[in-house]
C-alpha cells in the first residue's frame, strides 16, 4: 500500500519497538482527552511486548521505516464460545497521516492475526463521541453492541472489592 511519503509497511513490534509504542500511546490518550489517566511505564511495556510469554502483541504501521501508527492486541477467553478471541486494546495512526488507509491497512493485520490464530471474533472498544472512528468502524462491518457497558474496578475500589474476597 503506498500514502503520501511512500509505501506503507505493517510489521510486527518489538520489545525493541517499545519507545515507538509509547510514544503513540501518549498521543492516543491525547487525541482522547485521557491523559490524566495515563501511568505509562515504558520498561514494562517492553517487558510486555517481548519475553517467553507476551502480555500482547502490536502492529506498526510504518512509511520509509518511520513508524506513523500501530494497533495493540491481546488475547481474550469467550466462555460462549469456549475459544480464544482477541481484543483490539488501541489502533492510532498520527493525526497528519489519516485518511490515507493507514488505520484500515493497521486493522486488516490485527484481523489477520486473529484469523490465523483461529479466534472466531475480533472486539475492541470506541468512545461515543469519535464519531469518525464509529464510522470507520462500521463500514469495516463492525457491529457496534449497543446493549453492552464496559465495567471497570481500580484504584481503591478494586482493592476495597479484593479485600472481601473470602
Amino acid at each position: 500500500m503506498t500514502a503520501k511519503g511512500g509505501a506503507v509497511v505493517v510489521r510486527a513490534a518489538t520489545a525493541a519497538d517499545a519507545a515507538h509504542v509509547a510514544r503513540f500511546i501518549r498521543e492516543l490518550a491525547r487525541y482522547e482527552q485521557l491523559e490524566h489517566q495515563l501511568d505509562l511505564d515504558e520498561a514494562r511495556l517492553r517487558d510486555h511486548l517481548g519475553g517467553a510469554q507476551p502480555a500482547c502483541g502490536a502492529l506498526l504501521a510504518e512509511i520509509a521505516g518511520t513508524p506513523i501508527g500501530f494497533a495493540l492486541f491481546f488475547p481474550t477467553y469467550s466462555t460462549f464460545r469456549t475459544e480464544i478471541c482477541l481484543h483490539l486494546e488501541d489502533l492510532f495512526v498520527l493525526p497528519e497521516r489519516r485518511g490515507h488507509g493507514i488505520g484500515l491497512a493497521l486493522l486488516r493485520a490485527v484481523a489477520a492475526v486473529a484469523v490465523q490464530r483461529g479466534c472466531p471474533r475480533l472486539d475492541w472498544n470506541v468512545l461515543d463521541w469519535n464519531t469518525p472512528a464509529i464510522g470507520f468502524y462500521e463500514r469495516q462491518g463492525a457491529v457496534l453492541l449497543s446493549d453492552w457497558r464496559v465495567c471497570r474496578l481500580e484504584g481503591d475500589a478494586l482493592q476495597r472489592v479484593a479485600a472481601a474476597a473470602p
